[in-house]
C-alpha cells in the first residue's frame, strides 16, 4: 500500500494516484481508531483557521473566476457561512458524541441486558462541490465530516479554477494528505473521482450529474448524500404584503444573479394580482441595483456558456409568446460589458412548452404563473418534480398549513426565501430528484457517521428463561401466545 507524502508531486489525473491517497488515507484512519474529541477538535479548528486567514483571497479567486462577484456576498455566503457550521460542530461535538441509550423490549430490560448506539466515523469521504459556492459547499459538508471523525477527498468544480487551486493550496498545508486531500482537474478527474471506493460520497450539483455519479458509487455500493436543485416555487398568496414579499423574492433572485441551487425559480401568484406583483419587483430591484454593469454589488453570470444558455430561454420563451420585462433601472447597455451580468427578466404568462419551465433556471430569470385558488397552486407543484426547496407568503395560517400539508419538498421557508439553509439545527437536503439525504447540525454529524448498534447481554439465560432455546415445549408456547397477538 502506497503512502503519499504531503509534499509529493502526483498527477491528480491518475486514477492509481486518487487511489493511492484513498489507501493511505483508509490506512492512516484505521491505525487511529478511536478518533477522539480532541482529535476531531484540532482538525475543525483547523479547518476555521484556513477561512478565517484566507477570507480576502478565497473572495478575490472567486469574483476572478466569475468575471465578478461582489466580495460583501463571498464574504456572506462563502465565508460567513462556512465559519458557522464550523463554530457549530465544535460547541456541539460532545453531546454529539455521546452514546445513546435505547430501551429494550420486556422483560430484557428487567434482567440486565443494555442497549446503545455508539456513533461511528465512516472512515473517508468523498466531497464534491459545485462552482456557484464553492468555498461553503465544500467547508459546510466538511464540518460534518471532520466532527463525525473521518478523513477528506475533495473534488472542487473545474468551472471555478482559481478556487480550487486555493483551496488545494491552503488545505493541503494545513492537512497532511492522509487526513485530507484537494483533487483538481476537469470531467476525466470527476468521474474517476467518483468510482473510487469511499465510505460515502457526498455530491453537490446538477441532477444530470448526480445520475452518472450514483451509477458509479453503485458500483462499489458506496452510500450518497447528494444535494441538488430543481425548480423550487413560490407562492404568494392573496393574504401576502405585497411589498415586502417581492422585495425578499427580488433579493433571494438576484442574490448571486441567481446562481442559488435553493432561489426560487418561478411565482405562483393570485391571477389578480400579477400585475402589482410585477411591479413590486421591479420596484425592489431597483432599490437594491439602481444600476448593475459597474454595479459592486450584483454578480455576474459565470461565463458566456451560462449566459447563452440563459439567453436562450428568454429567446425561446418570447418565441412561444411570453412577455418579458427586463428590469434594468438605469437602462444600460449589457450589449457592451466585459462580464456576463444580466438584469433579472420576468417572464410572464410562462407555459410548460416553455424550456423555462422544463429545467432549473440558475440564473436571473423569473417566470410567473398565475392561480386561480391556492389549491391550483398546489396542483402546479405537484405535478412536477418534488423541489429542494418551497416558499409561500401570507398571513392566512390555515392556508399555510395546507401548503405545508399537501406539498412535498426538500425544505420550506415561510414569508421569505433560501433562509432555512441559514439555520445549522435544521437538516438540510432535498427529496427524489432534488436529493437524498441531509446535512447540517447534527444531521450532519448522524449522516457521516455509521449508528453502531450495540447489544450487552446479562449472565442471566434470557434465551432459556423466555422459552427460546430448545427444546422447545410449555415455556415456549406461552411465550408466543403473549407475543403472536394484536
Amino acid at each position: 500500500m502506497a503512502t503519499i507524502a504531503k509534499t509529493a508531486e502526483w498527477d491528480a489525473r491518475d486514477a492509481a494516484s486518487m487511489r493511492g491517497v484513498l489507501d493511505a488515507q483508509r490506512a492512516s484512519f484505521t491505525a487511529e481508531l478511536p478518533v477522539t474529541a480532541a482529535t476531531r477538535r484540532d482538525r475543525l479548528n483547523r479547518a476555521l483557521d484556513v477561512v478565517l486567514a484566507n477570507k480576502d483571497r478565497f473572495a478575490a479567486a472567486m469574483s476572478e473566476d466569475f468575471g465578478h462577484r461582489s466580495t460583501e456576498l463571498s464574504l456572506v455566503t462563502d465565508i460567513m457561512a462556512s465559519i458557522k457550521p464550523l463554530k457549530h460542530a465544535l460547541k456541539h461535538l460532545d453531546a454529539w458524541m455521546k452514546p445513546e441509550k435505547r430501551k429494550l423490549d420486556f422483560p430484557m430490560g428487567l434482567l440486565g441486558a443494555k442497549a446503545r448506539v455508539e456513533w461511528q466515523p465512516k472512515g473517508v469521504v468523498g466531497i464534491l462541490s459545485p462552482w456557484n459556492f464553492p468555498v461553503n459547499l465544500t467547508f459546510a459538508p466538511l464540518a460534518g465530516v471532520l466532527a463525525a471523525g473521518n478523513r477528506a477527498m475533495i473534488k472542487p468544480s473545474e468551472y471555478t479554477p482559481v478556487t480550487s487551486a486555493l483551496m488545494k493550496e491552503v488545505l493541503e498545508a494545513a492537512f497532511d494528505q492522509t487526513e485530507m486531500a484537494v483533487i483538481t482537474g476537469g470531467p476525466e478527474v470527476g468521474k474517476a473521482f467518483t468510482e473510487l471506493p469511499f465510505d460515502h460520497i457526498i455530491f453537490t450539483g446538477a441532477t444530470s450529474v448526480a445520475r452518472h455519479v450514483m451509477a458509479a458509487a453503485a458500483k462499489n455500493l458506496v452510500p450518497l448524500t447528494l444535494e441538488l436543485g430543481g425548480k423550487s416555487p413560490t407562492i404568494i398568496s392573496r393574504s401576502a404584503d405585497v411589498a415586502s414579499a417581492t422585495e425578499r423574492v427580488a433579493m433571494g433572485k438576484l442574490m448571486n444573479a441567481g446562481q442559488i441551487c435553493l432561489a426560487p425559480d418561478y411565482l405562483l401568484v393570485p391571477e389578480e394580482k400579477e400585475g402589482e406583483i410585477v411591479e413590486g419587483l421591479k420596484a425592489a430591484t431597483a432599490r437594491m441595483y439602481p444600476t448593475m454593469l459597474a454595479n459592486p454589488d450584483y454578480t455576474s453570470v459565470l461565463g458566456a456558456r451560462h449566459r447563452e444558455r440563459l439567453e436562450a430561454h428568454v429567446e425561446d420563451a418570447r418565441a412561444k409568446g411570453a412577455d418579458v420585462v427586463v428590469v434594468n433601472p438605469a437602462n444600460e447597455d449589457f450589449s457592451k460589458q466585459n462580464t456576463n451580468k444580466m438584469p433579472l427578466h420576468i417572464i410572464r404568462g410562462a407555459t410548460d412548452e416553455m424550456t423555462v419551465m422544463q429545467e432549473e433556471i440558475f440564473g436571473p430569470l423569473l417566470p410567473v404563473r398565475t392561480y386561480k385558488a391556492v389549491d391550483g397552486a398546489i396542483d402546479e407543484i405537484n405535478r412536477r418534480d418534488r423541489p429542494l426547496g418551497l416558499y409561500w407568503f401570507g398571513q392566512d395560517e390555515l392556508e399555510q398549513r395546507r401548503v405545508l400539508d399537501r406539498t412535498i419538498s426538500g425544505g420550506v421557508t415561510v414569508n421569505d426565501v433560501i433562509f432555512h439553509v441559514s439555520a445549522e439545527d435544521l437538516p438540510f437536503g432535498g427529496i427524489g430528484p432534488a436529493g437524498m439525504g441531509n446535512y447540517h447540525g447534527h444531521d450532519g454529524f448522524k449522516e457521516f457517521s455509521h449508528p453502531k448498534a450495540i447489544y450487552s447481554q446479562p449472565k442471566i439465560d434470557l434465551a432459556g428463561l423466555a422459552g427460546f432455546k430448545p427444546p422447545y415445549g410449555a415455556k415456549t408456547a406461552k411465550a408466543l401466545a403473549r407475543e403472536l397477538k394484536k
